[in-house]
């Protein structure tokens, strides 16, 4: 087996070769004048089972280029297996044309994946799970709910938490964890007017007296999570907490997540962390190596993975 990592999240890969018991391949990513991205893999991978460990957060392009040449490269170094290991898949909230002469992004993104000589894609939380499809390369997509679901049995009373989903969207990952912890579900009906911005309307369901728990894939502006928890309040919560699986936290966010109604935000790193969100004295991190190394250790063996979800 042989891990290597990019720029985009190396604390990361580290930690899923510590619980691998393995060291990373040694890697030189760097940049020319223009910007142009040079790898060269320093170590012997001729035959190897490769993870290229890399998200595809900000900046997206770059990372995302670093991924594709990464791949490339160990494919040129004949590699007998490579796995793109992509905690954060960027460019999926662009699934579907949304109108008129738009682009699905992520299967084009999928497609590069694919054309860059990747043979399987392991994955956390897709924005939506019909992405799989996109690949046409076996797709692993992880779930974060029970890391989620461990933490949540560890810091609440067993029948005062309620999961909570933002919107209608979410309900079935929301109801998948609230099963997880035997707990109730409610859910938050908003509109959204235009990207970025959403304006809650109602609740379904009665949070009167629970400890809320937000659950969703993806943070981004963190609007949505603000405005859903001041709504859960004042309709009688106890108290509102968010888990989600990738703090994209981009611009002001973490800033205007620590001024909410918000008791905690719980990411995972899945995406490293910015000092804006480290500095937050409501963000906290959980940590998504145990559960990626075990998968990868798995693709290895060549062991089920959904076992792991059961």
């Amino acid at each position: 087996m042989k891990i290597v990592c990019g720029n985009a999240n190396r604390p990361l890969a580290e930690d899923i070769c510590k619980y691998l018991d393995t060291e990373l391949v040694g890697c030189d990513v760097r940049r020319f004048a223009d910007q142009e991205i040079f790898v060269e893999i320093q170590d012997n991978v001729r035959g190897q089972d490769a993870f290229v460990v890399q998200s595809t957060s900000y900046p997206a392009n770059d990372n995302l280029m670093e991924l594709l040449i990464l791949v490339d490269a160990m494919r040129r170094s004949s590699a007998k297996r490579i796995t793109a290991v992509v905690p954060y898949f960027g460019y999926a909230r662009q699934d579907r044309r949304t109108s008129g002469r738009t682009p699905i992004s992520a299967k084009l993104v999928a497609n590069l994946i694919v054309e860059a000589g990747a043979d399987r894609v392991l994955t956390v939380d897709l924005h939506a799970g019909q992405i799989q499809g996109f690949f046409d390369i076996p797709t692993d997509n992880l779930y974060a709910a029970p890391v989620f679901a461990r933490d949540i049995k560890e810091r609440y009373e067993t029948g005062k938490a309620m999961v909570v989903s933002p919107d209608v969207g979410g309900v079935v990952r929301a109801r998948a964890l609230a099963k997880r912890i035997d707990a109730p579900l409610a859910i938050v009906d908003k509109r959204r007017e235009k990207a970025g911005v959403s304006e809650v309307m109602n609740i379904i369901g009665e949070v009167d007296g629970y400890d809320c728990i937000l659950v969703d894939d993806i943070v981004d502006s963190g609007g949505t999570l603000c405005n859903a928890a001041e709504a859960l309040l004042n309709n009688g919560a106890s108290s509102v907490t968010a888990y989600i699986t990738h703090g994209v936290l981009s611009g002001e966010a973490a800033n205007r997540i620590s001024k909410s109604a918000l008791k905690e935000l719980a990411i995972t790193n899945s995406i490293k962390p910015t000092k804006a969100v480290l500095d937050a004295k409501n963000i906290r991190t959980i940590d998504l190596a145990p559960l990626m190394g075990e998968a990868i250790y798995r693709t290895y063996k060549e062991q089920s993975i959904s076992s792991l979800f059961n």
